[in-house]
């Protein structure tokens, strides 16, 4: 259950202590100096180890050069020379020219696209080459439609189009769901408008061409308990653990031929009622887009999904449909299913599935870099094979006492257990979850006289991690522990890293992502002497209640992160009773939702603050490529807006009142825009359609502000435009249209 590890360095990275390699010019030594510099202490050994770093780095590189000679294998500097030399010429819409070990660089010059330009120069104006586009040049999945096809058609009887010779058929409800949308199968009458016009664009033409592109992503669910809506009845579900209507994605298959165009089954679209009722083993099963497993239900084996043909599909907007004897209703838009109530399940209810988000953040079954302890680590593993319950891992890491350690959760399964963590001086741990697993942490009421939730007290010098995990029902509360009177100065050794986590918003959320204690705080972080740092999470309201006059205000580091307050009126980061919280915040590519109240802003770039912001210590820091409301009390700003177009209008208008009107119309233009502001939403915090150019380019590097910025879209939307447009025959019209 517990194993010992020592971290050593991996081949090809650079020598450090422990490396073999730093000692292969020492054991070309002759055996007696060998023991001469052992009687000396080893001072040449030492010598030889920093000669022998230099060789390997020089090796290294040496190994690196051939690596460089293939696309496929050559370092990001290389790829846009190996362009050069097939002919590729950077997009200049797409941006500035990315310096070498910047992230933009990938976006700017597509490996992918370099890679086959020969190709798709042979296979210029075929219609499956723009989907090729869209995904290599793009990274978005796509579908391209000729519009054409789809025009009436006035019937001749030498050259007959049957499915394009009459009006809609109201009888055809799949094929009105459809319409306007990329599998639309409908005539249509001609719409003589560009599909490309920058002001009223149309579709329906005879030289117009349409590539669908899907921005969100279809992420996995494996194994985890469904959740029963008890307020309905106890034989209503959702796939949701959470308890909220998602809306269940397909698992995209891999097209295997070039010339396919792309169907649903190949894209990450949210799967229709109407699809899955007439294909449903394109959906249902294992390795499928979701699963049900109900041990023991209606005498179907328990390690085998139920059964296809005991599944119907059906509208449960209203819970109503109630299914006969042997069979499950499921509702894949609303991700709902409904048992017989004379037939429940009794041995619990398993499901997998996949559901729509925009980015690799607030943890899931995708891949994340770990962030691995030095020296010698202590593993403690839960699930398969381990440890049942988190306690009864925690329980011998309090017995073993290690200096650092490792609990890893090792399934995507509920873990509804009382948390304590009590971390010694010096100690580390880490509390995560496995590659490709989501597991959840419920916290109940489990105490009548006591506020519940995942406790953790940190003593100097001590590091607690949190990794992967979604946590829910009730806050985590990390608390310090000093002695009283003494004062630590403004040294923080401690640290509290969140990372790749979600921490529901308002605690839990209903069946429409509302949530259910919006007014209760997600993280509640009081005496601690600590570093604390949030990265590629999702997390509600942060209070923060520490000594104001002795101490001086801990460092708090946020990064590519989503923080909720559930409403623009409450504090998103702050202190009990609407106090400043005592912390100096730098803040990196987030989106905020809600007031912040801090001490100072050390740094905050490339951010969206949707509501105010308040610090203590105007003198301290900047804000930089940020959206900040008007009228906030912040440090000095740079490039942010709305104060890029206020600037403008004061510039071009003189007359007061029509300054104020048109400051005013401004300010409305480019507040930001969102998809969805409800977290559990497939377009939560995502930036919308028409939100204004000042904010989707408005970051220091002309990506987008806010929590999405590292995906670069408006850098891959120009890249694409531009490829398009070179590979469209002549007296051909296309466009993008996003879907998602």
């Amino acid at each position: 259950m517990t194993t010992s590890t020592r971290v050593s360095s991996s081949p090809g990275a650079p020598a450090q202590a422990g490396d073999p390699r730093l000692d292969r010019l020492y054991a070309l030594l002759p055996a007696i100096i060998r023991i001469r510099d052992a009687d000396r202490g080893y001072p040449l050994k030492a010598l030889l180890q920093v000669i022998a770093e230099q060789v390997n780095v020089v090796e290294d590189d040496i190994a690196q050069l051939y690596e460089n000679w293939f696309i496929e294998t050559a370092d990001d500097w290389v790829v846009p020379y190996i362009g050069d030399l097939v002919g590729y010429r950077p997009v200049a819409e797409a941006g500035p020219p990315a310096t070498p070990g910047c992230a933009t660089r990938r976006v700017l010059v597509p490996r992918r696209e370099i890679a086959h330009l020969i190709a798709s120069r042979r296979r210029k104006g075929t219609l499956a080459l723009l989907e090729q586009l869209a995904s290599e040049v793009g990274g978005w999945p796509a579908r391209a439609v000729e519009f054409f096809k789809l025009l009436g058609w006035a019937q001749n009887i030498d050259h007959l189009h049957l499915d394009r010779h009459r009006t809609a058929d109201l009888h055809r409800v799949e094929a009105l769901e459809l319409v306007d949308g990329p599998f639309d199968s409908l005539a249509h009458s001609v719409d003589v408008r560009r599909i490309n016009s920058h002001r009223t664009p149309g579709r329906y033409n005879v030289p117009s061409v349409g590539v669908f592109v899907w921005r969100l992503k279809s992420y996995s669910v494996t194994g985890t308990p469904a959740h029963c809506a008890e307020d309905i009845g106890p034989h209503a579900f959702t796939f949701s653990v959470l308890g909220q209507d998602t809306p269940l994605h397909v698992r995209p298959q891999r097209e295997t031929d070039p010339t396919h165009i792309a169907e649903e089954l190949n894209l990450p679209v949210a799967i229709r009622r109407h699809a899955f009722e007439r294909r449903p083993r394109d959906y249902y099963g294992v390795d499928r887009s979701f699963a049900i497993f109900a041990e023991g239900w209606a005498g179907f084996p328990a390690d085998q999904p139920v059964p296809v043909e005991a599944l119907i599909a059906a509208d449960l907007s209203s819970w109503r449909y109630v299914p006969p004897a042997g069979h499950i209703a499921v509702d894949p838009e609303l991700g709902r299913m409904t048992f017989p109530r004379s037939q429940l399940p009794k041995h619990g209810l398993r499901v997998s599935y996949h559901y729509g988000f925009s980015a690799d953040m607030g943890g899931g079954e995708y891949p994340r870099p770990r962030l691995e302890p030095s020296g010698t680590v202590q593993h403690y593993r839960v699930g398969k094979g381990g440890f049942r319950r988190i306690n009864d891992a925690l329980r011998q890491w309090e017995h073993d006492r290690p200096t650092s350690a490792v609990i890893e959760l090792a399934a995507s399964g509920v873990y509804v257990e009382p948390l304590n963590i009590h971390l010694r001086a010096g100690q580390s741990l880490q509390l995560r979850a496995a590659d490709r697993t989501r597991p959840v942490i419920r916290i109940i009421d489990w105490q009548t006289d006591l506020p519940d939730a995942l406790a953790i007290t940190m003593a100097p010098d001590s590091r607690m991690t949190l990794d992967g995990l979604l946590i829910t029902g009730r806050p985590v509360q990390v608390t310090g522990t000093r002695k009283q009177g003494h004062d630590p100065g403004p040294v923080c050794p401690a640290e509290l890293v969140i990372r790749h986590c979600t921490l529901v918003p308002g605690w839990d959320i209903d069946c429409n992502c509302e949530p259910g204690r919006p007014a209760e705080p997600s993280l509640e972080i009081s005496n601690l002497r600590a570093r604390v740092r949030i990265e590629h999470s999702i997390v509600g309201s942060i209070q923060i209640h520490e000594d104001e006059v002795r101490i001086d205000p801990i460092p708090l580091a946020i990064s590519d992160s989503i923080i909720d307050a559930t409403d623009g009126a409450r504090q998103a980061i702050g202190a009990p009773s609407s106090g400043v919280a005592h912390a100096t915040l730098t803040i990196q590519r987030t989106t905020v939702f809600g007031i912040v109240d801090v001490h100072a802003i050390a740094l905050a770039e490339n951010c969206i603050f949707n509501h105010c912001v308040n610090v203590a210590r105007r003198q301290l820091g900047c804000m930089r490529f940020c959206h900040v409301p008007t009228g906030c009390r912040t440090p000095r700003r740079h490039r942010c807006q709305p104060d890029g177009v206020i600037a403008a209008v004061k510039q071009r208008i003189a007359d007061p009142v029509k300054q104020a009107a048109e400051i005013a119309d401004e300010v409305l233009r480019v507040r930001p825009q969102f998809t969805s502001v409800r977290y559990g939403k497939p377009g939560y915090a995502q930036l919308g359609r028409g939100c204004a150019p000042e904010i989707v380019r408005g970051a220091d590097d002309e990506s987008e502000m806010g929590a999405f910025h590292d995906l670069f879209q408006p850098q891959r939307e120009a890249n694409l435009r531009a490829r398009l447009d070179e590979y469209t025959p002549a007296g051909m019209d296309v466009d993008i249209a996003f879907e998602s």
